[in-house]
């Protein structure tokens, strides 16, 4: 089991080519995802994170809106490796977005006065937590996933679009699919610089 678990994140990779295609079912992804989030901890057991998937034409309307939002700031000249960027997301076949709840740390924060300043952080690392289990699971069933960050751009945009409550704050969004194209290499800088073992 300790085998299997290493060789998931092992092979947890970023893969931007994707195709509209999943070798699982869409009740296995909704499996996978209440999974993580009914399982992943949370400082002070608080269950802050929010997750919405998206699938079908709803997947590609995330990624439309985040285009239009995108258009508006970046200068027309400058916009094609923009718009190719954004084309790969949606051509894979869903997202899953990830948010905190607001209310939820701001109780917290009231509640235990002492570690107000804390409980954002804890909130963060919350969503990582959550975003990590997300991503290795699907990739476990054949699915390649990355993780991107059009937030705050395209808040307002997905809140009018899908009713989404105003105190859920988007964290991040992660494109899936079949992978279309392997991953790049990837680098490890020396563990000797980054942990040490004091007996």
């Amino acid at each position: 089991m300790t085998q299997d678990f290493f060789k998931a994140l092992e092979n947890r990779r970023s893969i931007y080519g994707l195709a509209k295609e999943s070798p699982v079912s869409d009740e296995r992804i909704q499996e996978i995802v209440e999974f993580a989030v009914k399982y992943t901890p949370s400082a002070f057991n608080s269950q802050s994170t929010r997750v919405v998937v998206l699938l079908g034409d709803k997947h590609d309307r995330f990624w439309d809106l985040t285009e239009e939002q995108l258009r508006a700031v970046v200068p027309a000249d400058n916009f094609a490796p923009t718009e190719e960027k954004i084309a790969s997301f949606r051509n894979g076949y869903g997202t899953v977005l990830f948010f905190e709840d607001e209310t939820v740390v701001k109780g917290l924060q009231e509640q235990f006065a002492l570690y107000a300043d804390n409980f954002p952080i804890w909130s963060e690392q919350t969503s990582g937590m959550h975003q990590l289990v997300v991503w290795t699971a699907l990739e476990m069933e054949g699915l390649g996933a990355s993780l991107q960050h059009y937030n705050p751009l395209v808040d307002e945009a997905i809140q009018k679009e899908w009713d989404i409550p105003s105190n859920w704050k988007l964290r991040a969004q992660m494109p899936f699919g079949k992978p279309a194209m392997p991953a790049g290499d990837k680098e490890f800088k020396p563990l000797e610089e980054r942990v040490k073992i004091i007996k």
